[in-house]
């Protein structure tokens, strides 16, 4: 090897390579022993960022988690919460207080449901005609009628419920848990977001972000058009010799950077980042190729559908992620989706009709292949929706405004009871009244559902203990439990 290249810098010569995803790959040559860190002191030999599986503090009832992200806030009183209340007085004051978000459109006057609910299921779950094909795995789902945040926007709700805090900078849940958890998965990330092709939701990558955890707990984005993942593999001129000779004095460097850096325990992290891309070259490709899926399973998920196809795609691909170990997929709509201000008779069918199957094949796929009980699926957004006007400018153009003190959403499998309705809102539909399940009872259940003890579940930054739940609040929802 020529002298000046051996002389080069680390920096200078990863600075002078162009090899894509490949050039930032090592598993060919990183030996299981490369990713153990240069000898540290004492207190912190414990520490070891890697994906490689854990074992639960007790046995789990869920080991993997699919969350069906609605962003904007679905109308809870629209499509899972009927109110016979709201009927009785459509276009009257509201007989109490409203805690509005949008005073300058706010309305005083009772909106009732433009639509009709009916029983579902043998277990009579109440769902509007919105959602047909949920009604047909009514017996599958858990509907949480009583969910409440109370931080009434949509940034400081999504953070509530995507990362126990409302504040920025926190781990997101899928982090929490890969950190926690591992994943059962060598060969593919341990945390995938699955991204809508119109925008970002709110906050942008901040909902899938590692926070003050080490960068290897951060979500991996899966574009929602090919190519899926950028550069995954390296240009055919550099594939074959040209990439094991670029991989072999990576590897080199890598190796004397981590011996003149003992102690720098997120350097660990990269190595092992790198050894992941390298090996995802083979298994992302065939995961996201759907070409193999039969007729039938692609009907199931109106892939032949204009306007289901793109979710329903994506929800097939979580599906095929989780079954080869995949940890935590989360599936997004795109920026206030639901966010129905205005024009709620015409949005809010369009809304369901994107999901509403896709939604329902998820559970009906995963339970034929025994994977519903070992999966929770989540589906909902981070807010609800008033029981009053918003826009009262006719008809066809009124909405409803913001809600978190009381909305609704569904899980399935995983541990949760099946056909099952927990909590309720008051007899409008404004606030939870019964059986509330904060985002911090959430998050609690969703830990003790993986096994995992909300203290134990901690990192230390800055001398201080950082948890998913901070504080004494936070109680596992027994009732929603198998």
């Amino acid at each position: 090897m020529n002298s000046d290249i051996r002389r080069a810098t680390r920096r200078h010569f990863l600075a002078a390579q162009a090899l894509g995803m490949g050039g930032l790959a090592m598993s060919w040559l990183l030996r299981e022993q490369s990713l153990r860190a240069a000898p540290t002191r004492p207190e912190l030999q414990p520490r070891r960022y890697d994906l490689e599986a854990k074992t639960p503090v007790h046995p789990p009832r869920a080991t993997a988690m699919i969350s069906l992200w609605m962003q904007g806030g679905p109308s809870h009183l629209d499509l899972f919460d009927p109110k016979p209340e709201l009927d009785k007085l459509d276009g009257q004051k509201f007989p109490g207080e409203v805690k509005y978000d949008n005073a300058a459109q706010a309305s005083a006057k009772v909106m009732a449901s433009p639509w009709k609910f009916q029983p579902r299921g043998e277990c009579g779950m109440e769902l509007s005609e919105l959602l047909p094909h949920l009604g047909r795995v009514a017996d599958e789902i858990c509907l949480i009628r009583s969910m409440r945040t109370g931080v009434n926007n949509h940034g400081q709700s999504i953070r509530a419920l995507n990362s126990g805090l409302v504040i920025p900078g926190q781990p997101a849940l899928g982090s929490w848990l890969v950190y926690g958890l591992g994943s059962e998965s060598r060969d593919l990330p341990a945390y995938v977001a699955l991204i809508d092709p119109g925008q970002l939701p709110v906050l942008g990558v901040e909902n899938w972000q590692n926070g003050y955890l080490p960068s290897l707990y951060q979500g991996t984005v899966v574009r929602p058009r090919e190519p899926r993942i950028m550069n995954l593999a390296p240009p055919a001129r550099f594939q074959g010799p040209a990439q094991r000779e670029y991989l072999a004095l990576l590897q080199e460097l890598n190796q004397r950077h981590l011996a003149e850096h003992p102690g720098e325990l997120d350097l660990e992290a990269r190595i092992s980042s790198f050894d992941l891309a390298a090996r995802m070259q083979t298994a992302a490709a065939e995961a996201l190729d759907l070409s193999g899926e039969t007729a039938e399973t692609r009907q199931l998920y109106g892939l032949d559908i204009p306007a289901t196809a793109d979710y329903g795609t994506r929800c097939l691909i979580a599906r095929r992620l989780v079954e080869r170990g995949v940890r935590f997929v989360q599936v997004f709509t795109q920026n206030q989706f639901w966010d129905h201000h205005g024009n709620i008779r015409s949005a809010l069918p369009a809304a369901c009709q994107k999901v509403d199957q896709p939604s329902a094949a998820l559970v009906l796929d995963l339970k034929r292949r025994g994977l519903l009980d070992s999966t929770l699926v989540h589906w909902g957004g981070e807010m609800g929706r008033l029981p009053v006007i918003q826009n009262d400018a006719g008809p066809a153009k009124v909405g409803r405004d913001h809600n978190t003190y009381g909305f609704s959403t569904w899980l399935a499998g995983g541990g949760v009871r099946a056909g099952y309705v927990h909590g309720a809102t008051d007899e409008f539909g404004h606030e939870a009244v019964r059986d509330v399940v904060n985002h911090y009872d959430y998050h609690a259940t969703l830990l003790h559902l993986f096994g995992l003890d909300r203290e134990g579940l901690a990192y230390e930054q800055n001398g201080r203990q950082r948890r998913l739940i901070e504080g004494e609040q936070g109680e596992v929802v027994r009732g929603i439990l198998a």
